[in-house]
């Protein structure tokens, strides 16, 4: 649930702080408030950690920013993205993760790299869910687009550091992806994007 429920809410908020001409990351530590101190450390750590509005990104990037509590851990995204040939491109992702202790910093840091993936793949062209007659038409993995090693971005994570009792860390890398992917994009194009996968046309 929280992975398309988180694309939409994100969608919109971003699209909100675009057209009110608000910074993404100011915009989202004004919606968290005193209220969500995880939220505030794993965006800011994603942010410190990617050089946000410090780094010049190269001709045709853009940032895109998004965080997401699920399974009572925070990812939050801060990635680079460009559009080639009519596509959407991840190269970089940073990524801040307040999971409280950090039992295995390693399988941290494999969580979220594969859950990023499987974010991004539903990005992609050809990873719709369509139905025929009322039917499924996929079935498995090789009737969906999985992000072959060629989209994979560049990934940089980082741990809040914590001592209190660890968290989930399994699906909690996922949904914020699209969301960050979809704001990077839609700062290149003026167009928000509502739907997964993407349709820039």
């Amino acid at each position: 649930v929280s992975t398309p429920t988180y694309f939409v809410i994100a969608s919109l908020l971003y699209e909100i702080a675009r057209s009110t001409k608000q910074d993404p990351v100011n915009y989202s530590k004004q919606l968290f408030g005193d209220k969500h101190p995880r939220h505030r450390a794993a965006l800011q750590l994603a942010v410190d950690k990617s050089g946000y509005g410090k780094k010049k990104l190269a001709d045709g990037r853009a940032w895109g920013v998004a965080v997401h509590e699920s399974f009572e851990s925070v990812v939050a995204y801060v990635v680079e993205a460009s559009v080639k040939d009519g596509q959407p491109v991840l190269h970089r992702v940073t990524s801040g993760v307040h999971c409280n202790l950090a039992v295995n910093p390693r399988s941290v840091e494999a969580q979220v790299q594969g859950a990023a993936v499987m974010g991004l793949s539903t990005c992609l062209p050809g990873s719709a869910i369509t139905l025929k007659d009322g039917v499924v038409q996929q079935g498995n993995f090789g009737d969906f687009t999985v992000a072959r090693i060629t989209q994979v971005p560049e990934f940089d994570i980082h741990i809040v550091p914590s001592a209190d009792a660890p968290k989930g860390m399994g699906e909690p890398g996922l949904p914020p992806l699209a969301p960050a992917f979809a704001n990077a994009v839609a700062q290149l194009t003026g167009k928000p994007l509502r739907q997964l996968p993407f349709e820039l046309a």
